[in-house]
């Protein structure tokens, strides 16, 4: 890369940051996550406007692989991020009723979303009609776990009990559709012979068992606090090598880099990341934050054109929201109330489920990278992830005013904690 490239470079993660900045700060002050504005932010200065000239002033070609570059290895740090905070405790206590909520939520917007897609295929030719079908399913069945995270914080629902039910069936829903999407990328053969993927099964038990145990026992022999930086960069660098080596054997395997980067948080132990998240994981977080994932943002946004759309691009964008917010609403409603959630909360966990994100602007980016989806789609899918995510800061306050909220804390916190429902 020479001096003018690098300079060049440099300008683009400026601007790039800047506006994810300005414009996360700016949907905050909506009282929408921060992912929002950032995404928006990317939509803005793609090919949308004025017919993509800003887009070749401020990211011209010489740029464009190292902000992929970046973008890639921001949506690995953030999937391993996602791992390692994944709490299996957030299903003790009503891990029944949050696997029934979760999978009606699946199953619902997972068979909308095929036979969307049957409709869909004619005017967007995919060279593997069933990954496309399975893919427009698993699509429409996400929730967004760490957004969804973010605005129960923010709205002060984290600790009620509908918040705690929400929260444990987005973690399985998480796992659900990794899961569906894992089988997807082998099945539009994303890298590798074909018999690589039958490795994927043994190599997740092989770090559940084998390297989870090891990563334990050498927690446990560390130095303590006296170590000091050298142990804490030791510490940094193994996990770095992991991650790295876990991702690209997930690639090599056929699936996308960021499912090794989230195997690979999963199976970090806990009292060997004591250390981690204490020194070394605010760094990485933070660098993740605001300048990884905001690249990722930018790229996505390159992506998405939506000056030329028609009747027909209106058509199918309303299509899509109403089997994404229909499919998920009534699944996770239809799960909730079966599983005696009272009517009021089984609308809010409806509402909360309905959060996508982040997540599945990852999910839409892997499906344009193997070519499942293609560039029309996938704009009007970036759409969708928009408007669900925004929609349950908006119409959450009118199903569950504040009051409400003050009176299941209060209740919460009495002699007797009780069951959602």
């Amino acid at each position: 890369m020479d001096l003018s490239t690098l300079g060049r470079l440099l300008l683009a993660l400026t601007v790039i940051v800047t506006v994810a900045r300005l414009l996360g700060a700016l949907a905050g002050r909506l009282q929408q996550p921060p992912v929002i504005g950032e995404i928006i932010g990317g939509i803005l200065l793609g090919p949308t406007l004025f017919d993509g000239e800003i887009t070749s002033a401020l990211f011209p070609a010489d740029v464009r692989p190292s902000l992929t570059n970046l973008a890639n290895l921001g949506v690995c740090v953030f999937m391993f991020l996602v791992g390692l905070e994944f709490d299996r405790g957030l299903l003790r206590g009503q891990g029944r009723i949050a696997a029934g909520v979760s999978l009606s939520a699946i199953v619902l917007p997972f068979s909308l979303g095929a036979l969307l897609a049957l409709h869909l295929a004619d005017g967007h030719p995919t060279d593997d009609k069933l990954a496309f079908v399975l893919f427009l399913g698993t699509a429409m069945s996400v929730t967004a776990f760490p957004v969804l995270a973010r605005i129960l914080t923010d709205k002060n629902l984290i600790s009620t009990p509908v918040g705690g039910l929400a929260l444990a069936a987005a973690a399985v829903d998480d796992v659900l559709a990794w899961s569906m999407l894992a089988a997807v990328a082998a099945l539009a053969g994303a890298a590798g012979a074909p018999w690589h993927v039958a490795l994927v099964l043994p190599y997740a038990a092989l770090l559940l068992w084998g390297v989870r145990p090891l990563l334990a026992k050498l927690a446990a022999r560390a130095p303590g606090r006296r170590a000091g930086r050298l142990t804490d960069a030791g510490v940094l660098l193994g996990v770095a090598g992991g991650l790295y080596l876990s991702a690209q054997a997930t690639e090599w395997m056929g699936l996308h880099l960021i499912f090794g980067a989230f195997l690979f948080g999963i199976v970090l132990p806990r009292e060997g990341a004591a250390r981690l998240r204490s020194r070394a994981l605010p760094w990485v977080e933070r660098t993740s934050s605001l300048l990884l994932l905001p690249v990722f943002f930018m790229v996505a946004g390159l992506k998405v054109d939506l000056s030329r759309m028609d009747a027909t691009a209106f058509g199918e964008l309303a299509l899509i929201l109403l089997v994404a917010i229909g499919g998920k609403f009534i699944g996770a409603f239809l799960g909730a109330r079966a599983n005696g959630v009272q009517p009021r909360h089984s609308v809010v966990l409806a509402l909360l489920i309905n959060t996508r994100g982040l997540t599945e602007l990852i999910v839409l980016t892997v499906g344009l990278q193997l070519g499942v989806l293609d560039q029309p789609l996938y704009s009007l899918m970036v759409i969708m992830a928009l408007v669900t995510t925004a929609m349950a800061g908006i119409v959450l306050p009118f199903v569950y005013p504040e009051e409400r909220i003050r009176a299941d804390l209060a209740a919460r916190e009495g002699a007797t904690p009780r069951r959602v429902g």
